[in-house]
């Protein structure tokens, strides 16, 4: 019987790496399945990985995750959401859960020039429908014969220029929109989560899919979501504080286990402990895989795996979170895009980091509504502007921040209450935001980062090591539900191969 239980993967040892969403999702369908020996190893202190809600005086601010992209029946984390009562009457509408977004969400915008003026949203129009044009045009060249250029950001700078010295040659208005332009690249590189979309492969950008439904957020933080799902699981399933130093497969630090059998896997961790396992899913960020491959598996992983890691993009985008006494926007407004005057040459990233940074700053959100917020702006950076931010005193920030805000206003005494940041590229477990495709990058690239050790053919020990998280799935890297679909899929996979295995042992008898 004892036999029969393990080919039934009710013994069989699972350890997940990463106590985020797809390492929770992996757990919880294994254990529902009936899987025994199924444990979590977290290098933090915390479960939710880069789901992380954080407060700013006393209000829920969200430091990682921010909205559920597509709140559609499509999609899981909308599902679970639904689930657990965590959303508002609107965000579960039918109405709000069949919207298709083309581009930008359909915000009330307000336009702030560097020179201190409010620029007329009539005057902006054209520049906007240019740019979401060109923008839902780049994403059509996924699955044709050949793309024109190969990034995103060439393609999207040549069509503006082009476009704009055509349509608006005599048009007074013609710098400012191209400023414009250079504003909506840097939105689109948070977006992306990369430094420019000069490094955004043309050819496979359409490979990300959006789903219907009007972005939602979580009203009580987002990390209620990962609270209910940890709630579903056996208590002590998670080995908290345990950064793992090496993954040894293939036997390469096996020793007999006291029940008597070889386990093909063992977990070295940074304090010397050591866990064996038949199989381990790895749920880490890809930043993190990018920066510490070389000793995190032994053997190391397969060239080809090794190339299209490299080859994926991984870049970061953060939040600088601004209490303010009072407004000093109108009442509907959701967002202000910051124009700078001077850039009308379609630039994404600046010229000299260190002096400079704060011109990658696209726009600021309005967090609504008001009864929970009070008076509080989101500002969003990405890039190595946004990772030389991480690097200065809050102070300084505050500072330049505070200067930012009387420059385009033209109000001088604007004051900041109280600042947050998010810093993802300086922390340790992440080292950056999330995945995009790269310059020179396919899907094929996406796959081979999810393909299982040992490769398929090999007679050893099959799936010691799968691979989970938002990088590895082909159609929604960058998103959570990408990560939680993925953490499925890896689980998916083992309960299948058991399945299969009982069956054969079965019929054999």
């Amino acid at each position: 019987m004892r036999k029969m239980d393990l080919h039934s993967g009710v013994d069989a040892r699972v350890l997940i790496i990463g106590c985020g969403i797809s390492g929770i999702g992996a757990a919880q369908k294994l254990i529902k399945q009936g899987f025994r020996n199924v444990r979590i190893i977290e290098a933090t202190s915390r479960s939710g990985g880069r789901i992380k809600t954080g407060s700013l005086d006393g209000k829920i601010i969200e430091i990682g995750a921010n909205w559920i992209h597509g709140p559609s029946q499509e999609n899981p984390v909308f599902n679970l959401a639904s689930h657990y009562h965590l959303l508002d009457e609107e965000c579960l509408s039918e109405e709000n859960q069949s919207v298709e977004i083309d581009g930008l969400p359909p915000l009330f915008s307000s336009w702030l020039s560097s020179s201190g003026k409010k620029l007329e949203a009539d005057l902006m129009a054209p520049a906007v429908e240019v740019f979401m044009t060109l923008l839902k045009k780049s994403q059509e060249f996924y699955n044709t014969s050949r793309a024109p250029m190969s990034s995103v950001g060439e393609f999207l700078k040549t069509e503006a220029l082009r476009i704009s010295n055509e349509e608006w040659k005599e048009d007074q208005a013609r710098k400012v929109r191209k400023a414009l332009f250079s504003t909506l690249l840097k939105l689109e590189c948070g977006v992306s989560g990369t430094h420019t979309m000069d490094d955004v492969d043309l050819a496979t950008f359409g490979m990300y899919k959006s789903l219907p439904g009007l972005d939602c957020t979580f009203p009580g933080g987002y990390e209620g979501l990962i609270k209910h799902m940890m709630n579903e699981l056996p208590k002590d399933i998670v080995l908290f504080n345990k950064p793992v130093k090496c993954i040894h497969w293939n036997s390469f630090h096996s020793r007999a286990s006291s029940k008597g059998r070889t386990c093909p896997v063992a977990v070295e961790c940074f304090n010397g402990e050591t866990f064996e396992a038949d199989h381990i899913i790895l749920t880490i960020p890809l930043g993190y895989m990018k920066k510490h491959h070389d000793t995190l598996l032994n053997p190391p992983l397969p060239q080809h795996k090794l190339h299209s890691m490299q080859k994926l993009g991984f870049g970061t985008n953060n939040k600088i979170f601004l209490e303010l006494e009072k407004p000093f926007w109108d009442e509907d407004c959701e967002v202000m895009f910051l124009v700078w005057e001077d850039e009308y040459d379609l630039q994404d990233c600046v010229s000299d980091v260190k002096t400079a940074w704060i011109r990658k700053m696209s726009c600021f959100t309005v967090l609504k509504p008001t009864e929970r917020y009070g008076h509080m702006l989101c500002g969003w950076i990405a890039g190595q502007e946004s990772e030389y931010m991480e690097t200065l005193p809050e102070e300084e920030v505050l500072h330049t921040m505070t200067k930012l805000l009387h420059q385009f206003t033209g109000n001088p005494t604007i004051a900041i209450k109280k600042l947050v940041r998010s810093r993802w590229f300086h922390d340790p477990y992440t080292c950056g935001s999330y995945s995009y495709v790269a310059r020179g990058c396919s899907g094929q690239d996406i796959e081979n980062l999810a393909e299982p050790l040992p490769l398929r053919g090999s007679k050893a020990e099959p799936l010691q090591v799968l691979f989970a998280g938002e990088a590895t799935h082909k159609s929604f890297f960058s998103t959570v539900h990408g990560a939680l679909l993925t953490g499925w899929r890896e689980a998916d996979r083992l309960i299948s191969h058991y399945n299969l295995s009982a069956r054969k042992i079965t019929a054999n008898l």
